[in-house]
């Protein structure tokens, strides 16, 4: 009976470990599918991820090529508007002047036909001048004040420069050869002057 016993055992023992054989043979292929599964899932992903990703990429490309060309026409537009504005800046200040050049031409027609005296014409001249000043006046043009005044590099061109014949003339400006001009508190003409040393 005790070989009985030992023959059943074994007998159970090989059909368990055929059993287990068989659960691991019908296990191993689910299982290995089961890691096909999970590992296509997983590509699946990456390439979701990596399709999500190039339309950002080509979404912010588009953006940027839009924003690079509207900047290259605005900035385009801007350069055409300054050729524009400085072409027609003239404009206002050559209008403005044309009733002196038209006064002018009257003061050489009574030079022509006149047998007054000169003193009239002389007053006729100042009185454009006048006009002609207070115009450019009025477009920010300002005279540099330089005779008695000291010598300043950023408003003044020395041309020559003259022994002080008083101490408290020593580098001051004695005279001026060519008067200096400011547009809009900027130089736009130095004054060229004498300077006492």
């Amino acid at each position: 009976m005790k070989e009985e016993n030992k023959q059943q055992e074994t007998v159970r023992e090989e059909i368990s470990q055929e059993e287990t054989a068989k659960e691991n043979q019908t296990e191993n292929p689910d299982h290995e599918e089961g890691k096909k599964e999970k590992h296509a899932k997983s590509k699946h992903r990456k390439d979701e991820k990596t399709e999500k990703l190039e339309e950002e990429i080509a979404q912010l490309n588009d953006k940027y090529l839009r924003l690079y060309s509207e900047f290259d026409n605005y900035r385009k537009r801007t350069i055409k508007e300054k050729i524009e504005l400085s072409k027609t800046a003239s404009t206002y200040v050559v209008l403005s002047i044309l009733p002196v050049l038209d006064d002018f031409e009257r003061a050489i027609k009574a030079f022509e036909i006149s047998t007054e005296s000169t003193d009239a014409l002389k007053h006729g001249i100042i009185l454009i001048f006048g006009k002609f000043i207070n115009i450019l006046a009025q477009q920010g043009l300002q005279q540099i004040k330089a005779i008695g005044e000291e010598f300043n590099t950023d408003l003044h061109e020395a041309v020559a420069r003259i022994p002080a014949t008083d101490p408290g003339m020593n580098g001051k400006i004695v005279d001026e050869t060519e008067k200096g001009y400011m547009l809009h508190d900027k130089v736009i003409r130095y004054s060229k002057v004498v300077v006492a040393n």
